[in-house]
C-alpha cells in the first residue's frame, strides 16, 4: 500500500476488502505496472503493447499512424556536470512537455534512459513535420529550474516514421525505421527533426512474409 500511496493511488474507494476496494486496487496496480516511475509516462512494456495494437489497426483500416522517437541531446553531460538528481529533473521536464503537447489519443512513453517515443494514431502525413517540430521547439524553450538561482535548457533530436498502411508489420521494423531517422537527426547536428519523406509504400521482405503467410520467393534471375 505504501507504494500505491507514493504513486498517487492511495485513496481507494470503499471499505478494505469490499468489491469496490478490490477493483480499485486491481486498477491501481495495472496502472502502476504500465507507468514509468520517474516520468509518469507509459513504460517500455506499455509502449510496445500499444505499438502492436496500432500496427493491427493500421493494417485493418489503412489510416496513417506516426511513430516519433526522441533522444535528449548530450544528456550524459547533464549528469556529469550537475549529477543524477538534475538528470532526473530534466527527464521529468521533457516528459511533462510531451504530455502537454499531445492529443488524448496519442501515447507518449519513456522507453530508455533519456529516450522517449510518441505514438500518434491517425496523424496525416501533411501534419507530421509540424507535430514533430512543435514537440522539439516546446522542449527547447522549456526552462528547467534546478535550484532557486539556477536553470538550464535542453534540446532533443527526433526521428519519425509511418506504419506501412494495409500491411501487418512488426513493432521492431517500425521502431527501426524511426530510429534510422533519429540517427540522421543526430548526425546532422542534433536539435532537429528528421522524418521519412513520405509514408512507406513499399514493404520489406520480412513484411511480405507476414502479409502472405510464407517465405518470399527468391529472385532466380540474380
Amino acid at each position: 500500500m505504501q507504494l500505491l500511496q507514493q504513486s498517487g493511488h492511495g485513496d481507494l474507494c470503499g471499505a478494505p476488502g469490499s468489491v469496490a476496494w478490490l477493483q480499485g486496487l486491481i486498477d491501481a496496480l495495472c496502472d502502476l505496472s504500465s507507468r514509468d516511475a520517474l516520468s509518469g509516462l507509459a513504460n517500455r512494456r506499455a509502449f510496445e503493447a500499444a505499438l502492436l495494437r496500432e500496427i493491427d489497426r493500421v493494417a485493418r483500416s489503412g489510416e496513417p499512424a506516426l511513430l516519433l522517437i526522441l533522444d535528449i541531446d548530450h544528456f550524459k553531460r547533464v549528469n556529469d556536470s550537475y549529477g543524477h538528481r538534475v538528470g532526473d529533473l530534466v527527464i521529468t521536464a521533457v516528459a511533462e512537455t510531451l504530455q502537454e503537447c499531445v492529443r488524448p489519443m496519442d501515447l507518449p512513453a519513456r522507453i530508455g534512459g533519456e529516450e522517449f517515443a510518441v505514438i500518434l494514431p491517425n496523424c496525416a502525413p501533411a501534419f507530421a513535420s509540424t507535430v514533430a517540430e512543435r514537440l522539439r521547439t516546446r522542449i527547447e524553450n522549456r526552462i528547467i529550474e534546478i535550484s532557486p538561482s539556477q536553470a538550464l535548457g535542453v534540446t532533443v533530436s527526433i526521428g519519425g516514421a509511418f506504419a506501412p498502411q494495409w500491411v501487418r508489420s512488426t513493432a521492431s521494423l517500425w521502431i527501426e525505421r524511426a530510429d534510422l531517422q533519429l540517427y540522421r537527426a543526430k548526425s546532422e547536428g542534433r536539435n532537429r527533426t528528421c522524418l521519412e519523406p513520405t509514408p512507406v509504400s513499399t514493404v520489406s521482405a520480412e513484411e511480405k512474409g507476414l502479409l502472405f503467410g510464407g517465405a518470399v520467393p527468391e529472385d532466380n534471375d540474380a
